[in-house]
């Protein structure tokens, strides 16, 4: 692999990177400062490195309360989104300029929810996966290519906390600093190894990324953690009802649902379904005495709000009671495929140590050349015709990459086409 550096060394001395040589941009809160910050920003040159900080554990959502820019020209700009309505000027401003982000799927969907949308970037963590790199933090990548180590104490704070202290701005503004030299040395790696086209694609893959769904989705509930173990029909009411009230408190306190009450207290409640206030609670423990507290508060200051979900639940017609489960296409555990189907089961085998091969050969992450549901979709339902053709067509359809499809079609088709033993 040629790069600035030939190997990781867990003892070298990395240069810490304290404090921006420019010192810490002052916030931009009004009107007046972010016009300021859109003339810099689109008289810069090269692409901006961008970052966004949410307050995730503490707020509901996934809202972005700090936004840190820099660009070669313009220096570094931290913008409070909260002041604003949207930044769809900034947006306009950076319209024809490529951006550079460090796991872009944590930050494009709070951003767009800003009107902020790149047209073009650069994601240093996943190219850093597609380089082969063992660790893809950002601190890593940054040692590894130039040699210079981030304090990272601030990552988990309360980004929502108004003013922001100067060492939580100092934490953000060091976020983006290096973001663009580091975005060269990469683009001259992958480029070394043979992998820039495949990192291109990967990256305008990502400029059509939504994010996972949130709670507006219809059956979001669905997630649960441990609804599988609910068999009853009424009980999957019961935790529908539950789940959406726990969400509307959550909306209106600005909090994580499960600082309302945990899955494991919902789930229990939906499986016992008690009717009185006095029989909210139950033997059950939470996994930590955090979730214990959360959960013994939760039930006492919305007692009402629960007995009234399930009371619901329990008045529904027959007809209205939700389906165990919606398997559709979806292809169930691995572990559960040798009793199912023993032949799937084989073919799953044989490609996971193909991949596992070209994962090594490539130094590229098993994952990344082609997502494990991708492949498993395909192998548990294959196309009628188990041709190269076929096959391609389909995991196209699933969303594959050009790149992945080269590499990884030859070898589902093989396992599809393989008599079994």
């Amino acid at each position: 692999m040629s790069t600035e550096h030939t190997d990781e060394d867990p003892g070298a001395d990395f240069e810490r990177l304290e404090a921006p040589p420019e010192g810490v941009p002052a916030v931009v809160d009004t009107p007046s400062g972010l016009e300021e910050a859109l003339a810099a920003l689109a008289g810069g040159v090269g692409p901006v490195a961008v970052d966004a900080e949410r307050a995730s554990g503490y707020r509901y959502g996934q809202k972005a309360y700090l936004v840190q820019l820099r660009r070669e020209g313009a220096g570094t700009w931290l913008i409070d989104p909260v002041p604003f309505e949207d930044l769809r000027a900034l947006d306009e401003a950076l319209a024809s300029t490529s951006w550079v982000l460090h796991a872009a799927t944590q930050d494009i969907p709070c951003l767009a929810e800003l009107g902020l949308r790149p047209r073009a970037l650069f994601d240093t963590e996943l190219g850093a996966r597609l380089a082969g790199l063992p660790r893809v933090g950002l601190s890593a990548v940054l040692e590894y290519y130039l040699g210079v180590t981030l304090a990272k104490e601030h990552s988990a704070v309360d980004w929502s906390t108004r003013p922001l202290p100067e060492p939580w701005l100092r934490y953000a503004a060091l976020d983006v600093e290096l973001l663009v030299e580091l975005r060269d040395r990469m683009e001259r790696d992958l480029r070394e190894q043979g992998k820039l086209d495949w990192a291109e694609q990967e990256f305008a893959a990502l400029c059509e990324f939504t994010g996972p769904a949130g709670s507006e989705e219809p059956e979001a509930w669905r997630r649960t953690t441990g609804v599988h173990r609910l068999r009853k029909r009424r009980s999957l009411a019961a935790l529908r009802e539950l789940w959406q009230t726990r969400d509307t408190i959550a909306q209106e306190r600005d909090v994580p649902p499960g600082r309302v009450l945990p899955d494991g207290t919902l789930l229990d409640l939906a499986q016992r379904m008690p009717r009185q206030a006095a029989a909210l609670g139950s033997e059950r423990k939470e996994s930590s005495r955090t979730r214990q507290r959360r959960a013994e508060q939760g039930l006492l200051r919305h007692q009402r709000a629960w007995l009234t979900a399930i009371r619901t639940a329990a008045e529904l017609d027959e007809e209205e009671l939700p389906e165990p489960s919606r398997r559709g296409d979806t292809p169930p555990p691995p572990r559960a495929w040798a009793e199912r189907d023993p032949e799937a089961a084989e073919r799953l085998t044989l490609v996971r140590a193909a991949l596992a091969e070209l994962s090594e050969r490539l130094e590229i992450p098993v994952e990344n050349l082609m997502t494990p549901d991708v492949v498993r979709r395909v192998l548990w339902t294959p196309p009628e015709e188990r041709t190269a053709q076929a096959v391609d067509e389909r995991v196209a359809e699933l969303g594959a990459r050009p790149w992945q499809r080269e590499l990884v079609v030859p070898i589902l088709v093989h396992a599809l086409t393989t008599q079994p033993s």
